[in-house]
């Protein structure tokens, strides 16, 4: 066989030029990358700032959006501003008169231990608090509702049911300890007696998602506990009808 000839392959010197080639184009492309990302949108730039003057100095930099009016001062103009705190007076109103009416229906059904100075009723900013002393409900360290003013009870859960507003349920004790097997210490006495009128209210009509119940103990006492009548008055249970807030009202 014939010996095939090998042709030598020459080099080429430019072959460098074109590595150096792509390696201009990638570093043109790397510059063009960082420059787009540098720059900044100017007009979107002012519109953030203005934005953000707006909401944390009502100053705005620029002319307000179509539609909302702000003075020089950069404030709403007084029409706007009386119509929005006439709308808020007459929401506040209309439940200032809903909680009244509500307090005078309990202090219908609640008269006869009002007039035994056993029930007092307070229109507060909280709502309408009703305070019934334990005395009236409750043998002495017990936590068992007696049957004497159930059905007085029973009115008041008429009255709470037909309301949707919350209702929280509040033990009171004295300063004197207790301590038995059932109730080891005022927390659990006191606990134990809004549970049962809690109960009692549910048996009645109240809805159960409506209601709170908290065990205080002592520690918010009416007057000071410095005679029998003052402990008599701070031994109690508090039914608080809370009050609707006047802006989740809106």
């Amino acid at each position: 066989m014939a010996r095939r000839n090998r042709h030598s392959e020459h080099d080429n010197p430019d072959r460098w030029l074109i590595s150096y080639a792509d390696f201009v184009t990638l570093l043109f492309a790397f510059f063009v990358v960082m420059y787009s990302i540098s720059s900044v949108n100017e007009e979107k730039y002012k519109n953030f700032s203005d934005s953000l003057s707006i909401a944390f100095t009502n100053q705005p930099n620029s002319p307000p959006p179509p539609g909302i009016e702000i003075n020089q001062q950069g404030q709403m103009p007084k029409a706007l501003v009386d119509r929005r705190t006439a709308r808020l007076g007459e929401q506040q109103r209309k439940i200032q008169d809903r909680m009244k009416n509500l307090a005078n229906g309990l202090g219908t059904v609640m008269l006869p231990l009002i007039n035994q100075g056993l029930v007092n009723i307070n229109l507060t900013k909280r709502g309408v608090e009703l305070d019934i002393r334990a005395s009236s409900l409750f043998k002495t360290g017990d936590a068992v509702l007696q049957p004497s003013y159930l059905e007085v009870l029973r009115e008041v859960s008429q009255v709470l049911s037909k309301e949707e507003l919350p209702v929280e349920v509040q033990g009171h004790t004295d300063d004197i300890p207790i301590m038995t097997v059932q109730f080891p210490s005022n927390w659990e006495l006191s606990s134990a007696r809004a549970s049962s009128v809690a109960r009692m209210l549910i048996d009645n009509g109240v809805a159960t998602r409506r209601l709170s119940v908290v065990g205080l103990a002592s520690n918010q006492p009416l007057v000071p506990n410095n005679s029998p009548e003052n402990r008599s008055k701070n031994r109690r249970v508090s039914i608080t009808i809370v009050s609707p807030n006047v802006e989740l009202a809106q």
